[in-house]
């Protein structure tokens, strides 16, 4: 049974994490397809990263940055998947404040990693569409590496702080949050304390992440379609073009959701509750189960592999 509102003098250890309101009854049901999308995307990553480590003609940039992204999305899928099955298989909805500021430095590091893995994809179409004679002297294995530690590098620094900040807060009041997990954005909001440090330093890592990150991103390709457009053959133009499909896929399923959901959680405060869950599992769930699925039909290297390794 779930415990009422604290009064506004008392203190609670732990917060209440929510499932889909109002269809408490059928959970059990809603678990079924969250397993099946669990089930996806760890299968599916564990399988693109097993294919480019056993295969020696993908250790290439593309397919190692392609392995970082998988890597990103399972460390995502496993973050989440204790608390979203607890709450949906049992109703295990109690969580300690360390456990749930341990779960939202992962995420939100994640995250922010996997903008940067985006952002280094784009760099490596980049480079093999508008400098393709110093593809492989730019992007050696140990350029890849620094660009990998130094994306690893960024994330860590900037949301390291986090839980620190909030850790030192007093918790009062209804302490339920509104999704199956933690987030920065949602926590801060149930301190009895002012929050505007908190809010200012979220904004600078947005900004400095994924609003640094998308601006470069849409900067790479407007000079990669100006390098296609230049190229007089049309068969070599959609060629050239259909190699960043999948990544432009892949950036437009992880930065619409997260987009959408920073949107609700600052300015719409009149949306519907179940709107904010729809899209708060949209936008860690969807991505890490449609990466794989997309270069795995996309990409025939990748295609050609997974079905070598299915049907022997």
């Amino acid at each position: 049974m779930t415990p009422g509102p604290l009064g506004n003098g008392s203190m609670s250890s732990t917060f209440l994490l929510s499932g889909i309101p109002g269809l408490e009854h059928m959970h059990i049901w809603i678990s079924l397809p969250l397993c099946l999308m669990y089930l996806v995307s760890i299968l599916g990553n564990c399988t693109i990263l097993f294919i480019i480590k056993t295969e020696p003609s993908l250790h290439e940039p593309m397919y190692l940055f392609l392995s970082m992204l998988a890597l990103t999305d399972l460390g995502l899928s496993l973050c989440t998947l204790p608390t979203v099955l607890g709450i949906f298989w049992v109703g295990a909805r109690d969580i300690s404040h360390d456990a749930c500021f341990t779960q939202l430095f992962f995420i939100h590091c994640l995250s922010f990693l996997e903008s940067s893995v985006l952002l280094s994809m784009a760099f490596d179409r980049f480079v093999a569409i508008c400098r393709p004679l110093h593809y492989a002297s730019i992007l050696t294995h140990t350029v890849i590496v620094r660009i990998g530690l130094a994306s690893l590098g960024r994330s860590v620094a900037l949301i390291f702080p986090l839980p620190f900040m909030l850790k030192r807060f007093p918790y009062c009041g209804s302490l339920v949050l509104s999704h199956s997990y933690c987030l920065h954005q949602e926590v801060m909001k149930l301190a009895c304390a002012d929050i505007k440090a908190n809010s200012i330093y979220g904004m600078f890592v947005i900004v400095s992440t994924v609003g640094v990150d998308s601006l470069l991103i849409l900067f790479s390709y407007a000079l990669i379609l100006r390098t296609v457009l230049s190229i007089a053959s049309r068969a070599e133009r959609l060629k050239a073009l259909n190699t960043c499909v999948s990544h432009i896929s892949a950036v437009l399923l992880f930065y619409t959701p997260m987009i959408g959901l920073s949107v609700i959680h600052r300015f719409g405060k009149q949306a519907p509750h179940l709107v904010q869950v729809v899209m708060g599992f949209v936008y860690l769930l969807f991505p890490p189960v449609m990466n794989p699925i997309v270069y795995s039909v996309k990409t025939k290297q990748i295609r050609d592999r997974v079905t070598h390794a299915f049907c022997n």
